[in-house]
Formats: structure tokens, C-alpha cells, sequence
């Protein structure tokens, strides 16, 4: 049988990864992952995606539509330029 990952919950993980009475949990997660170029391309093409949905609504004003295409577009190239795929883990 191959071996499953499980939640480390199990009787030999309680103490590695349990919360400490004095200190609190005994490990530390990051607050955010990625890096601010990362986070920068992200935005680019969530705003584009917004901007092409509003068009969408209201008219439809393919103008609108079109330039938040583009901005999508704008931001893949980014995104590719800077690595985006690097921050993967």
C-alpha cells in the first residue's frame, strides 16, 4: 500500500506541531507568500477581469470590454517577465 499523507494529527505529531501552554504554537506560517511583483501581476489581471465585466453589464461597451482584454493581456506578459510561476510551493 503506498503511503498517504495525513493531517498531522495523529498521536506522534501532537507534540511537534501542538500549541505549547507557555509559548503558543511551536511552529510560525509566514503572513503572506509570494513576492511584491507576484502580487503587483495578480492585481493587473484581476482588474482587467473586472473592468471587462462591468463592460459586460452595462452595455455592452466593447470598448470598455477591450481594454480590460488588454489589460489582462498586459499583465500575463508581465507576469511571465517577472517569474510569476517561480513562487510556486
Amino acid at each position: 500500500m503506498t503511503e498517504q499523507p495525513t493531517s498531522g494529527t495523529v498521536a506522534g505529531e501532537i507534540g511537534s506541531h501542538g500549541l505549547d501552554a507557555q509559548t503558543g504554537p511551536s511552529y510560525v506560517h509566514e503572513a503572506q507568500h509570494g513576492r511584491p511583483t507576484s502580487w503587483a501581476t495578480t492585481c493587473i489581471v484581476v482588474i482587467g477581469f473586472i473592468l471587462g465585466g462591468i463592460a459586460l453589464c452595462v452595455g455592452p461597451a466593447w470598448w470598455l470590454f477591450w481594454t480590460g482584454a488588454a489589460i489582462v493581456v498586459i499583465g500575463a506578459i508581465f507576469g511571465a517577465a517577472v517569474r510569476i510561476f517561480d513562487d510556486w510551493y
